[in-house]
């Protein structure tokens, strides 16, 4: 999504967002819907037919429902595993931290451009600091904007396709889905470290096009998957246990954001200069891919944009005020302190690997 995003031209320069977005409306699509996992709590309905008025009754159901739902293996795959390994907190901090510091990639905009010297994506022009607090308010609200307004958009569409949305059997979710996952789930992780550590059909000889075509999907797909597991899994783990203990602050959440945004900022800055003995630029080709894993794939996985944005709608106002402005400044923190203290200091060089959609050649 973020390479589909990324042409000249466009008027959003901040790719992650759309995948942040989508992320979003999956989420709210899931809140809301009550027709997927209605077997689920068809118990629950029949018990509550005695008493009470229609509406108080129908309140309890849904909140019984949401809080069943939580607890359904498929429920938490898609919402906490998809959603929010699709969604990613780190790169929205990584994005806005480098709108901030005039280094965030934009793509050429006009074909007059490509007469003058070569102009690459990471082209930049001196700028007032007044736009560069523009550029990073931008970022900030446009993403925060678009999440929030994403959970919406899912749960409209949830409720319009209320009556049409297909029903999921509960035995087969229990009896065949749930222990096919867990199968799948190893052996596609498995198949990722068995294909990052020997790629497919590697000819042999430096100078090979095979050879480099191998290393350059290695870098950009394989290694994110080798490390994506291991976030979302540290991710559910740590809401699990700590989400709990701040009713009006999601304490898990915003720590494994705050972690994953950490670790995003010390790889790309590892990335962008000399490291080791030799000083090669990010250790290196194997080194610089192996460290765009980590971002993509842990710190991708390991931090969302759907649960912050789904806590933010749920909690009061005062609390998710608090709540939003605590990631986003801490976040802002930490990547001025991580990534400001090298880029203005010693600088950053180009990485000597495909980073992905910031590397795109249009054609």
């Amino acid at each position: 999504m973020q390479w589909l995003t990324f042409y000249p031209g466009t008027p959003i320069v901040t790719p992650v967002i759309w995948a942040n977005f989508a992320g979003c409306v999956l989420m709210g699509f899931l809140s809301e819907d009550q027709a997927l996992f209605r077997d689920e709590w068809a118990s629950v309905e029949a018990g509550s037919e005695k008493g009470g008025h229609i509406t108080d009754m129908e309140a309890k159901n849904k909140a019984e429902r949401s809080k069943r739902k939580k607890t359904i293996p498929l429920y938490i795959g898609l919402a906490t595993g998809f959603c929010g390994s699709f969604t990613s907190f780190s790169s929205f901090a990584r994005d806005f931290f480098l709108a901030l510091s005039n280094d965030l990639p934009t793509p050429v905009n006009h074909p007059a451009d490509l007469a003058s010297t070569s102009p690459t994506t990471t082209s930049t022009m001196p700028r007032p600091r007044g736009y560069s607090f523009e550029a990073w308010a931008a970022v900030v609200i446009a993403t925060l904007a678009l999440a929030l307004g994403g959970l919406m958009v899912g749960a409209h569409i949830a409720l319009f396709l209320d009556s049409v949305t297909p029903r999921i059997p509960k035995h087969l979710t229990r009896r065949f889905i749930d222990p096919a996952i867990v199968f799948l789930a190893w052996g596609s992780w498995l198949g990722a470290i068995f294909l990052a550590i020997w790629p497919p059909d590697r000819p042999s000889g430096p100078s090979s096009h095979g050879s480099w075509a191998n290393e350059t999907w290695r870098g950009q797909a394989l290694f994110a998957l080798v490390f994506a597991p291991a976030g979302c899994l540290l991710r559910f783990y740590a809401s699990l246990k700590l989400n709990g203990l701040v009713p009006t602050f999601p304490l898990g959440t915003f720590a494994v954001n705050m972690l994953g945004t950490a670790v995003e900022g010390m790889c790309y800055d590892i990335q962008h200069v000399g490291v080791g003995i030799m000083g090669r630029i990010g250790g290196g080709r194997v080194g610089c891919q192996v460290l765009q894993g980590v971002q993509d794939g842990f710190c991708g996985c390991l931090t969302t944009v759907s649960t912050w944005a789904a806590e933010i709608h749920g909690l009061r106002s005062r609390h998710w005020y608090a709540y939003a402005a605590a990631s986003v400044l801490g976040a802002l923190c930490l990547m001025v302190i991580i990534m400001g203290s090298v880029r203005w200091s010693v600088g950053w060089s180009s990485p000597v690997c495909n980073t992905g959609y910031t590397d795109k050649i249009y054609g």
